[in-house]
């Protein structure tokens, strides 16, 4: 599994032993200036419930999210903030939904007929009182709790530490220049598979070889340019953490959906930058042990467009590593 911690989550429902996996989200918008979400029916099961499905083999809970909103009611999304996860058991033993927030800002959505022969945006207050288990209630309060707290409509800022590089001892050329290792490059392609749940709009990164390597990818499917901080190098920001630090803010003062590719001896300084901006009980949730992400993973942090200066939200994901 991908994922490694949400500060959404509560270790109750997570932890333990699993059978079953699954995603889903909750999308939601804004109707004549009411907050409605989206619900569906499973003629199936004749309930009432949230678009999800379990994991697919080599799928992260991200990108089944993602794609069981595409198939199940049409709607191409982008992941916002991290809700409740839910745990209930069923036959193959106890099964665990993760959730997240999905912007729509259409309406139009359309049921694939097969599993889903309904859907309909409601109020919350509807959806409360036709949703037909009671589990699936708690991520819609959290929705709902961040809308009345302008908390809901948010932007992503992702930290990404470059895939796996060609080993330092068996490289003799410029360090800038040493490459990804075959694994990095099926990383980097995780990379962008797990990116694209979120879509950041724009891409920094240390103009390092490895680091634009793990972003290509992502950078090449979306038609996208990269910005280069040299201050994110390693070189760079050894010598002047400082700088380093200043231009992790920057890139977060920016308020649009980005994320940063860098390297691990700089990770420390980054987390540092961040957590000035979290909340106390928020900061906890980033990596703070050496070597603080596995090569090709993330972390994401989500930040109210109307409060861009205190993020909401913190997720790990990690790529696979063979």
């Amino acid at each position: 599994m991908s994922l490694v911690l949400r500060s959404s989550d509560d270790p109750l429902v997570t932890g333990g032993t699993v059978k079953v996996l699954a995603g889903g989200a909750i999308p939601w918008r804004i109707s004549e200036g009411n907050l409605e979400v989206l619900l569906i029916h499973r003629e199936k099961y004749d309930d009432w419930s949230w678009p999800k499905g379990k994991l697919d083999d080599g799928e992260t809970l991200p990108q089944c999210a993602v794609r069981e909103v595409q198939e199940e009611v049409g709607l191409r999304i982008t992941l916002g903030i991290p809700l409740p996860a839910i745990r209930y058991p069923v036959k193959a033993g106890q099964k665990v939904v993760y959730y997240w927030a999905a912007h729509v800002p259409s309406e139009h959505f359309a049921p694939d007929g097969h599993e889903v022969d309904a859907a309909r945006w409601v109020s919350c207050a509807e959806a409360r009182r036709q949703l037909t288990n009671p589990s699936d209630i708690d991520p819609l309060d959290t929705l709902e709790g961040a809308y009345i707290n302008g908390r809901l409509a948010t932007v992503p800022f992702i930290v990404v530490r470059h895939a796996k590089a060609k080993p330092r001892s068996s490289w003799t050329k410029e360090e800038g220049k040493r490459p990804l290792a075959a694994t990095g490059k099926r990383q980097a392609l995780e990379v962008d598979a797990l990116l694209s749940s979120w879509r950041p709009e724009r891409v920094a990164s240390s103009p390092w070889t490895r680091c634009i390597q793990t972003v290509s990818p992502y950078l090449k499917r979306h038609d996208l340019g990269v910005k280069l901080v040299p201050a994110l190098t390693e070189h760079e920001a050894k010598r002047r953490p400082s700088t380093a630090r200043k231009a992790v803010l920057k890139l977060l003062n920016k308020g649009v959906p980005q994320a940063v590719c860098t390297h691990r001896p700089v990770l420390p300084l980054v987390f540092d930058a961040l957590a000035e901006r979290l909340p106390g009980p928020l900061a906890r949730f980033l990596p703070a042990a050496d070597p603080y992400l596995r090569p090709g993973a993330m972390v994401v942090l989500h930040l109210p467009v109307t409060k861009l200066r205190k993020p909401v939200s913190v997720e790990v994901f990690e790529t696979f590593d063979d």
